[in-house]
């Protein structure tokens, strides 16, 4: 008995017309009890259109997959309207993590040997659509049949099934690596397009056929000419220029060939020239094949004034009013601001407006490639522009913005006095949002430039008296009263505007500091000790401190409660010994935090151990900073009320007795420390070996070595680090970025590690690769290691 039921077009006008989703869901669960009942008659004729209302209903999100036998039964049937709601039904409701789908593999063998182009193209749609490896096994040998079959219609569809089974199973390249010369040769623009594609993913996954198809590159850039010179097909034509898509396609193609391969570069060295002068840049299609031609120029092995003009196909990119277009402009200057720093330099004005952009994404990537612009000739002018980005730029940029801003004017003040203003400035606008090491560097900062004192001391207590809710301007400004109080009564400094300041506004000033409730608990610690200390160096009575002293001496924080009882202990039991325990605080060396006995290093042996290398260039700190982030905060937080300095490390016996003896010998060797397999996943190995130089115990140097025993080629390899923030960490170039198959030459990479204070050391790890076509990102952290790599 037939079930009669809606038409489509009735069951969709009836869906549509229901008020309510409960009606909605009544309308189709009537309507699939009647689909169900059709399927169990076996009506031939009602078939395809029961499955066709099914798989509007599944496009709707409710089950359907009632259906599948169905299409299996339309496919086999030798209808041509059966066989196409087949095929779509395939499409939707079959993939390959059931079996079920590898029962038309036998049906479309069949139809793609027939000779019906139709039916072929349905199924190598199919097939390029779900198809598993299996499937793409088994059916490899007819899809390379059909590439050089006559009919366009077929063959281009042929190509891009077998881009699929390439994707799904890369050990098929041998058998579609021969048919791609022949192919490039056809004027057909489908075809054209989808054999560049076919190339492009054979390059990608096999070595082989990169040296194969570098043949190729003359024949590649004959067909960009002619797209770009006499037009290729007018009907392919978008806003003027001629076939977009398959310049686009043809130049990310070229830009593969000629990576590190001098020869294929030259070749296409005028055939970029020319894109780049003779493309409209009015259209937005103009500007996709300008973009990869940009790509293009800075991946292979360009001429310089090549690169120059793709940087400022860049820079004109700033100026367009598409915020998409600025935002490529933007991410691509960062790219190249390394390679090309002096061409990317020319457009420093534009970058330093795009700041201003109320878009986040332009603001953010216009503040990272600003920082990366600083260098030692603009540094005042480029500061000025990002601490007034500062004062006014979003909530969730500030942190980064001030990071950035203390990296830079670390590594290119001018003057120590600069470097210190701009800390100041930065410390009073964004207090809130800087680094934790930001107050210990500072403090370093004035007590090395001894000149500066008196003008810090007053610059400090100024931005106290206005604002005490920025914390590490508080804590700072605590450490320089206490240690260099007795300056502020001494006179009025040059620089400075004249003030007069009174021992009872000094102390005043840190009273309200240890009241206020924005004050955190180390805030507490700094300001107390400054007490403390100001009664060492103030002429007047020390009563008035004695009395906050022992107030704290009952507080609930267990750190500041320990500090004020020591304090009051000093005060009554040894008094004669205060002066001399509150002495200024001595300077430690930046370079070396160990103590140098009786001068015997040479300066030249000391030179290479510097445990402070050289500042990493920005974009790397920005990295550095985004890994941090993202891995989340794993400092751990001062315990004391005053700036954190690396303490001298105390020598071993083995060491004292030689320089108690001065003898010209070495301690023995330490004992090797072992290696550690931290990653292993699919065939790829990442194990960490690790060295302590004898001169400098707190370094460690650890080797990351990382190989590769799959059958693919892991590309695109990065290897990002961070450790806590009483580490100092530096990660130096790796050896590469791609590890050949089975056992290659490996990647190796070092951190060099500094760890003072002898902490237990932990590590997070993010791996990022590409591997048998997909992308991989691995985030974990390391914490079995050795006891000889922090002990």
């Amino acid at each position: 008995m037939v079930v009669h039921s809606l038409r489509l077009q009735d069951l969709i006008e009836e869906i549509r017309g229901a008020k309510t989703q409960a009606q909605e869901r009544e309308v189709i669960q009537k309507e699939c009890a009647q689909i169900r009942a059709s399927f169990r008659d076996g009506d031939p004729l009602q078939r395809h259109r029961q499955l066709a209302k099914l798989l509007y209903v599944h496009m709707l999100g409710y089950p359907a997959h009632f259906g599948q036998m169905e299409c299996l039964k339309l496919i086999a049937s030798p209808r041509f309207t059966d066989k196409r709601v087949g095929y779509l039904g395939a499409m939707l409701l079959l993939d390959e993590r059931h079996d079920s789908h590898l029962l038309i593999t036998n049906s479309i063998k069949n139809d793609l040997s027939q000779g019906n182009q139709p039916v072929q193209g349905l199924a190598l749609c199919t097939l390029s659509t779900m198809g598993s490896a299996e499937m793409c096994r088994d059916l490899a040998p007819e899809v390379e049949k059909l590439l050089l079959q006559p009919s366009p219609y077929v063959r281009k569809k042929a190509i891009l099934t077998a881009v699929h089974m390439i994707r799904k199973d890369p050990e098929l390249s041998g058998i579609f690596l021969p048919p791609c010369t022949k192919l490039l040769r056809e004027r057909h623009h489908g075809i054209q397009l989808g054999t560049v594609t076919l190339i492009t993913e054979l390059c990608e996954r096999n070595p082989a056929a990169l040296r194969h198809f570098r043949k190729v590159v003359p024949q590649l850039v004959q067909i960009l000419r002619t797209l770009v010179t006499t037009g290729y097909s007018t009907e392919h034509s978008i806003s003027g220029v001629s076939d977009p898509f398959l310049q686009v396609q043809i130049l990310r193609l070229l830009r593969i060939l000629g990576r590190n391969h001098e020869e294929s570069s030259e070749t296409m060295n005028d055939l970029l020239a020319q894109v780049a002068t003779n493309t409209d840049t009015s259209r937005n299609a103009g500007n996709a094949v300008l973009l990869e031609t940009v790509l293009t120029i800075m991946a292979i092995h360009s001429a310089a004034g090549l690169r120059v003009l793709a940087v400022n196909i860049l820079g004109r990119f700033l100026l367009n009013n598409d915020k998409n277009i600025r935002y490529v402009a933007l991410t691509s200057l960062l790219q190249l601001v390394q390679s090309d720093h002096s061409a990317v330099q020319r457009h420093r004005s534009t970058v330093v407006e795009c700041l201003q952009e109320t878009d986040a994404s332009l603001s953010r990537r216009a503040l990272e490639l600003s920082l990366a612009l600083v260098n030692s000739s603009n540094v005042r002018a480029m500061m000025q522009e990002l601490q007034a980005f500062l004062e006014s730029c979003p909530p969730d940029l500030r942190a980064d913005c001030a990071s950035g801003i203390l990296l830079a004017a670390e590594r290119f003040a001018p003057s120590k006095r600069w470097h210190i203003d701009t800390i100041l400035h930065v410390l009073t606008t964004a207090g809130a949002h800087v680094r934790d090491d930001a107050v210990a560097n500072l403090t370093q900062l004035i007590g090395e430039a001894e000149e500066l004192h008196t003008y810090s001391m007053r610059r400090l207590y100024s931005a106290l008296a206005e604002d005490i809710s920025q914390q590490p301007l508080v804590q700072v400004a605590a450490w320089c009263i206490g240690e260099y109080g007795d300056l502020l009564l001494e006179g009025n400094c040059e620089e400075t505007e004249p003030f007069q300041v009174e021992e009872e506004d000094v102390l005043a000033l840190l009273e309200k500091v240890l009241q206020s409730h924005m004050s955190l608990p180390a805030t507490r610690g700094y300001a107390i000790t400054a007490l403390m200390k100001l009664s060492t160096r103030l002429r007047g009575d020390n009563n008035r401190i004695r009395q906050v002293v022992s107030i704290y001496g009952s507080c609930v924080d267990l750190e500041l409660q320990q500090r004020a009882v020591e304090y009051n202990t000093l005060f009554q039991k040894y008094d004669h010994m205060r002066a001399a325990i509150l002495e200024k605080m001595p300077l430690v060396e930046r370079g070396d935090p160990h103590v140098k006995e009786g001068g015997k290093e040479k300066q030249t042996e000391a030179q290479p151990l510097e445990v402070t290398a050289p500042a990493p260039t920005e974009p790397q700190a920005t990295k550095l900073l985004d890994l941090l982030d993202l891995l989340g905060d794993t400092s751990e937080p001062l315990s004391s009320g005053h700036a954190q300095h690396l303490p001298p490390q105390t020598p071993s016996p083995g060491e004292a007795l030689i320089h108690l003896l001065d003898l010209p010998c070495t301690p023995p060797p330490p004992a090797p420390i072992p290696s550690v397999r931290v990653f292993e996943r699919e065939g790829l190995q990442l194990d960490l070996s690790f060295m302590r130089p004898l001169e400098t115990p707190a370094l460690l140097l650890v080797t990351a070595t990382t190989t590769n025993s799959s059958k693919e080629d892991v590309t695109h390899f990065v290897c990002q680090a961070a450790v806590p923030k009483s580490f100092q960490l530096q990660l130096q170039a790796p050896s590469g970025n791609t590890i050949p198959a089975q056992g290659g030459l490996p990647i190796t990479q070092v951190f060099r590690i500094l760890n003072p204070n002898q902490a237990p050391l932990r590590l997070k790890l993010r791996l990022t690769y590409n591997h048998s076509g997909q992308p991989v990102q691995e985030i974990f952290e390391v914490d079995n290691l050795p006891v000889e790599t922090w002990q």
